[in-house]
């Protein structure tokens, strides 16, 4: 189960020294120059989490294989990228075939770094960004409104949801507004998503600041915190010179006497693979044995059947129960036999939605 996160913004915001040391390689060419990553470089990245080490030592697991996310490294948008500026509908498409948006906003003061704009203003950044993604879906929803005519004229339920959802959509966007603002029914969030508009996306925005503002931020990211708030997004603080940085380093005491000193408690990369999991409305299950502890991303409300299709759709189509401890039982009475005597090993069947650190075994029939 894939989940892909881009990371955009304007040329010269910091995308890809942030990529390379997000994915721990110099796969991404940084350059001080617009439109340095013209194919989108792919990374996946293990998504940091404690508690796979404590089951695993628990139970004296051979291997830890943690959850993981794809970050994609898109190239930078320019004013008019809708119309086919810079490069254009290129990256809107391959904006449109990620998850989440992580959209770096330059917040840092820098002569020898050039600005496309020529100054320094992330909201102005984040707002040219949003504008040009709005007039994309606009366009978008005016085509696909046009080819579904034909459709209406029949008893085409399906069409008629998606025109339902579309104009519904291009009247948020005529507002000023992005698509991710409209209120949906539950039942109405599937299709919603399936239309793939490009302001539907949640969007996570990631103030690249200066090194002697990377633990508090600076007045560029107060700003930014400000608008996010309002918005209903998130942000998150990082300065992607001081991750570049960590990232060279290998001694695990070495990277954390270098955070003491820069007074951080954690990475700003694992903020940032945090920040999006949440941000995607992700949780973790884990499957754990003397072979290997294992985590699993599902979204939030997967029922049991569901989570166990992520390891295999044999465990989904013959699914009979889920034999379920909760992370902090597990811990507590070190392990499954012990969590079985004190009565806290349960047997959740079909209906049974999975919660954020459940420790679980599948029974199915083959």
């Amino acid at each position: 189960m894939g989940f892909k996160t881009g990371i955009v913004g304007l040329p010269n915001v910091g995308k890809s020294t942030l990529f390379n040391a997000l994915t721990r390689t110099a796969a991404a060419q940084a350059a001080n120059f617009p439109f340095c990553t013209i194919d989108p470089n792919i990374g996946d990245v293990s998504v940091p989490d404690k508690r796979l080490d404590t089951l695993a030592e628990i139970a004296n697991s051979k291997q830890l294989i943690p959850t993981r996310m794809t970050f994609v490294d898109i190239a930078g948008l320019v004013k008019g990228a809708s119309k086919g500026e810079g490069l254009g509908n290129q990256f809107l498409a391959n904006i449109r075939e990620c998850d989440a948006i992580a959209h770096v906003l330059r917040c840092f003061d820098d002569g020898d770094v050039t600005h496309v704009e020529g100054r320094v203003d992330p909201i102005e950044d984040a707002e040219i960004i949003e504008t040009e993604l709005m007039l994309a879906d606009l366009e978008n929803i005016e085509k696909r409104l046009k080819n579904l005519t034909r459709k209406l004229k029949s008893t085409d339920k399906e069409a008629q949801e998606q025109v339902y959802l579309l104009e519904k959509a291009n009247k948020a966007l005529s507002s000023g507004k992005p698509a991710r603002s409209i209120d949906l029914e539950a039942d109405q969030i599937r299709a919603f998503q399936l239309l793939q508009l490009l302001t539907a996306k949640p969007i996570l925005y990631v103030c690249n600041v200066d090194e002697a503002s990377s633990s508090k931020g600076n007045k560029y990211s107060s700003l930014v915190e400000e608008m996010s708030t309002k918005s209903g997004a998130s942000s998150v603080i990082i300065s992607a010179r001081i991750e570049e940085e960590i990232s060279q380093l290998t001694d695990p005491e070495e990277m954390q006497l270098f955070l003491s000193e820069m007074g951080l408690n954690e990475a700003g990369l694992d903020r940032l693979i945090k920040s999006g999991y949440a941000l995607l409305e992700l949780q973790t299950y884990f499957t754990v044995g003397p072979k290997e502890a294992r985590a699993w991303t599902i979204g939030s409300k997967t029922t049991a059947p569901k989570a166990a299709g992520v390891i295999h759709t044999d465990f989904e189509i013959g699914f009979i129960r889920a034999e379920t401890v909760s992370y902090d039982d597990y811990v507590k009475f070190n392990g499954d036999q012990g969590a079985r005597e004190a009565g806290k090993l349960r047997s959740e069947g079909k209906s049974y939605l999975v919660q954020d650190g459940d420790v679980l075994n599948f029974l199915f029939n083959n």
